[in-house]
């Protein structure tokens, strides 16, 4: 052989023996965009919640007067205007201290980046989870728009049975905590057991 002609390894898959075509490679890199635009259609629910969130809010500011109520069903759901200075189901509340309306906002951006890092990394196969993550988005960024808005969120949805109240929360809420459940849900699913490729035989290689 030539001293300067390639060695024949160079030009030769290792493992296949077989030579890389460009068909391959353009495969595999517009495998991305596919996946990307896969992933993305799940955010429609996520603009879909942040969508009837705000506009549920907007209606209840406009016609429903702070503090007052509207009955819908009787002795178990009604409609109340309050605000919101805290997170989730009033808890923590900042009562308007324009640095407990800071942390509490960075908090909730910081887990907001959390969750959609884990979403656009999570495998398109778990369908489940992926819409856990997508509604977890929806409810985190309805409430953070209203946080960086006006320092509160508006809650208006009050469940009661029996003089007994649960914490008044609204339609950002429901997405988060029913993401949050789902996604309990999957982590408790069994783990399938991934199928194990057979050894050839060993006359087989020659």
């Amino acid at each position: 052989m030539n001293e300067q002609d390639p060695p024949l390894e160079s030009a030769v898959d290792s493992s296949t023996g077989a030579t890389p075509s460009a068909d391959d490679s353009s495969a595999a890199t517009a495998a991305d965009p596919a996946e990307n635009r896969r992933r993305g259609l799940y955010l429609l629910l996520s603009l879909a919640i942040l969508v009837v969130d705000q506009a549920s809010k907007w209606a209840v500011e406009k016609y429903l007067a702070e503090h007052s109520q509207v009955s819908l069903i009787p002795g178990l759901l009604n409609f109340v205007h309050v605000r919101n200075t805290g997170v989730a189901f009033g808890l923590f509340p900042a009562h308007g201290d324009f640095r407990g309306t800071l942390v509490l906002a960075g908090l909730g951006l910081f887990a907001l980046s959390f969750v959609f890092y884990y979403f656009w990394n999570a495998p398109l196969s778990d369908r489940p989870l992926l819409i856990a993550l997508s509604s977890i988005i929806g409810g985190a960024i309805g409430n953070l728009i209203d946080r960086l808005a006006s320092g509160g969120v508006t809650d208006f949805i009050d469940f009661h049975f029996q003089g007994y109240h649960w914490h008044t929360f609204n339609v950002a809420d429901s997405a988060i905590t029913i993401g949050i459940c789902l996604m309990l849900l999957t982590s408790l699913r069994p783990v399938r057991d991934q199928p194990v490729a057979e050894a050839p035989p060993a006359g087989a290689a020659g």
